[in-house]
């Protein structure tokens, strides 16, 4: 549960326990001199790894109690560390809450702190100093049979999908009323139907809030509750990303492709289109017509696949998009799901985001796109990789390629027939 501020100010009275942490934050110039990066990973880390998560709020002697604050000109140096300690310092990484907040000190004046809230997670995090959990006021390295029991319960928790968990930063109201519209059932809508869809679920402490899925879909800003939720597109002059520091034009166009997810997809397909060039096949009876470099259905096909069966649990992970003179590389975040190989792509079916796929199943797929084989965007019926692969190499006479990178990111690359 999601302390409040009255409730907050009660804990610092009494100190720290096993849902509160307190950190004072010193400086050295223009840099945070404490705590270090590593120092927050643990603790944080160690939250994630109880069963209720907890509160850390930095600007607070941790020995006294009282409010010291952080200068506000600061805070954004103090929020970087803590999103490197996250993302960094921490495997997997963590997602947390960070706010902005003020505390009155003894005499009720009011200083700058930075709240940092950590929901108990579905994972089970290390950290520098290893796989740590809270108890009590102090965070302790697990114990080998407490940590293997703790390995086997989040496996089995995880069977709940990531899109369908809530996203306690957002609140129902940030849900836009033309997006969540179209994915209102025609017949006899009841007024829990954004529940029954899987749009807004219900937190641990009954409030309810959007589900992943929820944002993703019909929030016109989902990245910002889900720091990687867009695509990064980038066209190159050439085949190859010019070395840094070149004086050279070496991008000839580059967007981030912000919005609902369907809005990505088609955004992302016109950058492809836009950004290819055309060329000319002789037909049998000699005439000429126009030969595209990269097939529109498999591009648009790849682009869905990425957007709809990427892990979303990686902070600030992002699908990347970089067309080259001579191929189309299309980067997932996540490793491939269940057993699932490269290999067995073309020849099974899998799905990361069972409630992401159906609310993509009921929006259609705009004409601006130029596909006409279906009206919605996702077909559900596995067809997706082999149109990929069958249309690249009619088109170009080459296959297209999948590779895992490190485990953890899915490239495809799919060759210019130009």
């Amino acid at each position: 549960m999601r302390l409040s501020r009255n409730d907050l100010i009660s804990k610092l009275s009494l100190g720290e326990d096993s849902l509160l942490e307190c950190k004072e934050v010193r400086f050295s110039g223009a840099s945070v001199r404490g705590p270090s990066q590593n120092d927050l990973a643990d603790e944080l880390a160690a939250f994630a790894n109880s069963r209720t998560g907890g509160t850390l709020l930095l600007g607070i002697d941790d020995k006294t109690r009282e409010v010291l604050g952080i200068p506000v000109d600061r805070l954004d140096l103090v929020e970087a560390l803590v999103r490197q300690a996250v993302e960094d310092s921490i495997k997997p990484p963590l997602a947390p809450v960070i706010e902005r907040f003020t505390l009155p000190d003894s005499l009720g004046l009011e200083h700058a702190i930075l709240r940092v809230d950590i929901a108990p997670s579905l994972f089970v995090h290390q950290s520098p100093a290893g796989y740590l959990h809270r108890v009590g006021s102090s965070k302790r390295p697990m114990p080998p049979e407490y940590l293997a029991q703790l390995f086997q319960q989040r496996s089995q928790s995880r069977l709940i999908r990531f899109d369908e968990l809530p996203v306690l930063s957002a609140q129902c109201e940030d849900l836009d009323a033309k997006l969540l519209e179209r994915f209102q059932p025609q017949l006899s809508p009841d007024a829990n139907w954004q529940s029954k869809t899987g749009l807004v679920v219900e937190a641990e402490d009954g409030s309810l809030h959007p589900s992943v899925a929820g944002v993703l879909l019909t929030s016109l800003n989902p990245q910002q509750f889900l720091k990687g939720a867009y695509i990064q597109a980038v066209a190159y002059a050439g085949t190859e990303v010019a070395p840094q520091g070149e004086d050279v034009m070496y991008q000839r166009d580059a967007a981030d492709l912000t919005g609902p997810l369907d809005q990505q997809i088609t955004a992302a397909c016109r950058f492809v289109a836009r950004n290819s060039r055309t060329g000319a096949a002789k037909t049998l009876e000699g005439g000429r017509i126009d030969r595209p470099q990269f097939d529109a259905l498999a591009v648009f096909e790849a682009i869905t696949n990425a957007v709809a069966h990427r892990d979303y649990s990686i902070p600030g992970s992002k699908v990347r998009l970089r067309l080259f003179d001579d191929r189309l590389e299309i980067f997932s975040p996540g490793m491939l799901p269940n057993t699932m190989t490269t290999e067995s792509l073309p020849l099974r079916q899998a799905c990361r985001n069972e409630l992401i796929a159906s609310l993509l199943a009921r929006c259609p797929v705009e004409t601006a796109v130029g596909i006409s084989h279906r009206r919605y965007i996702m077909d559900r019926r596995g067809e997706g990789v082999p149109l990929i692969i069958s249309r690249t190499q009619e088109l170009s006479g080459q296959l297209p390629n999948y590779r895992l990178i490190d485990n953890n990111e899915l490239l495809l690359t799919i060759p210019s027939s130009l």
